[in-house]
């Protein structure tokens, strides 16, 4: 660095002492070399794409939860895409210390999680659970700690009397969500790992997951009922670990330095083995194959439709004209995602009895019966509950994040910036 600054004085002394008519033409500046194609905007900003992605997965886990649809998983698996959004936002944290990076992730997510659970545990509590209704009382109480840190699935009552029209298995559906919750945690604490071994390894690491998966679920199936709680999270972090590394592949633009056609081509094949497994799996004729049964299946169908999406990943700064009428409800999901996500099954169970009642309606029992009998109806219902959960404990998010809390964080519609945009684009 000292020898070229030195160089550079000495050439410009030169220049001074030689007449000007005797001086050679300068030589031409190099052309600046093109900056490197980022997989996101600016440092900092959010990409929209992203944010619609987010949106439809929680849409599309409603949705599933209330209808129970198989081919909704197929249309959208939105565990993979969360999981692979996930990824990508981790390992563009991961330009700062780890340590501060997963500190920060743990932050975000426990205070939701915990007073979901101080109230869940309350409610089972006054449903008649308790320590000596589970085994030991020892056991039970030490359950507990992984409703602090879900290292493993909270411990939940499987069958309880019951509340007023509420079913007796109302915990067991209301704690679904919370796998999510537990494999994310252990996917934040593996990241700097699988970041690292992504750099250097990025083929073996990218595909690492899903052999485990297929050789867990191939070989070592019968051991499920044995391990118990550890089958159960190796189980799903080796399903999404490749959608969450492939994630972090497309932040770090390794995604960019293959061929254009590589994943339009390789993609399509590894849905289409992960259909082919599906269809070859023994079923009940009376019901078709659900591909959440099946950990390869899912995996393999999440992994190439993921990879296909991050392959089109648009870069989307401001929303496009078509989707800017949306902007502010999936605004609104990805600021409330986690709430969203923790407490829409308590409001499809709470449905069920505010329904229940009207079967004694002699009008509506007459005229409306198959309105009441409709999932549709349930999920009408469903929808102004979940707004009221989230209003009542989405404020939380805020915290979590250092931010102020705010009881609906809608964006609002900046006025005239359309018409301002073509004047500024002149300039």
């Amino acid at each position: 660095m000292t020898a070229s600054i030195d160089l550079g004085r000495t050439q410009d002394t030169l220049r001074l002492t030689v007449p000007a008519g005797l001086r050679p033409a300068p030589e031409p500046e190099p052309e600046p070399e093109p900056e490197p194609v980022e997989s996101s905007p600016r440092k900092g900003g959010r990409d929209r794409y992203f944010d619609l992605l987010r949106a439809l997965a929680l849409v599309r886990v409603v949705l599933y939860h209330n209808f129970g649809w198989f081919w909704l998983p197929l249309v959208f698996p939105s565990m993979g895409v969360m999981f692979a959004l996930a990824g990508s936002l981790m390992a563009r944290s991961l330009s700062r210390p780890a340590l501060g990076v997963i500190r920060g992730r743990l932050r975000r997510l426990l205070p939701p999680m915990w007073l979901f659970g101080a109230i869940m545990i309350t409610l089972q509590i006054l449903d008649s659970w308790g320590p000596h209704s589970d085994g030991h009382p020892t056991w039970w109480w030490a359950k507990l700690a992984f409703w602090i840190l879900p290292l493993s699935t909270p411990p939940y009552a499987d069958g309880l009397p019951g509340f007023h029209h509420v079913e007796h298995t109302w915990a067991a559906q209301v704690i679904v969500p919370l796998w999510y919750l537990r494999a994310y945690l252990w996917y934040v604490l593996f990241s700097p790992l699988m970041l690292r071994a992504l750099r250097r390894f990025p083929v073996v690491t990218l595909f690492a997951p899903l052999a485990l998966c297929i050789v867990m679920n191939t070989f070592f199936a019968d051991q499920e009922f044995i391990y118990g709680r550890v089958w159960e999270t190796t189980s799903d972090f080796t399903m999404f670990g490749s959608c969450w590394i492939l994630g972090m592949a497309h932040r770090e633009g390794l995604l960019k330095k293959i061929p254009q056609y590589v994943l339009p081509s390789i993609a399509p094949l590894i849905m289409v083995a992960a259909f082919w497994y599906l269809q070859t799996r023994p079923a009940d004729p009376t019901e078709p194959t659900d591909i959440e049964s099946w950990p390869i299946a899912q995996a393999l169908w999440s992994l190439g439709f993921v990879a296909l999406l991050l392959h089109v990943s648009p870069t989307w700064e401001q929303w496009p004209r078509p989707l800017e009428r949306w902007s502010g409800l999936v605004s609104l999901l990805n600021a409330r995602a986690v709430s969203v996500y923790l407490w829409h099954e308590a409001a499809l169970v709470v449905a069920v009895p505010l329904i229940d009642p009207l079967w004694s309606v002699q009008f509506i029992y007459e005229h409306f019966q198959w309105l009441l009998a409709s999932p549709w109806f349930t999920l009408l219902v469903a929808i102004p509950l979940l707004g009221v959960l989230v209003l009542t404990f989405g404020w939380v998010e805020d915290v979590a994040a250092k931010r102020s809390p705010r009881l609906l964080p809608y964006p609002r519609r900046r006025r005239g910036r359309r018409r301002a945009g073509p004047l500024m684009g002149l300039r």
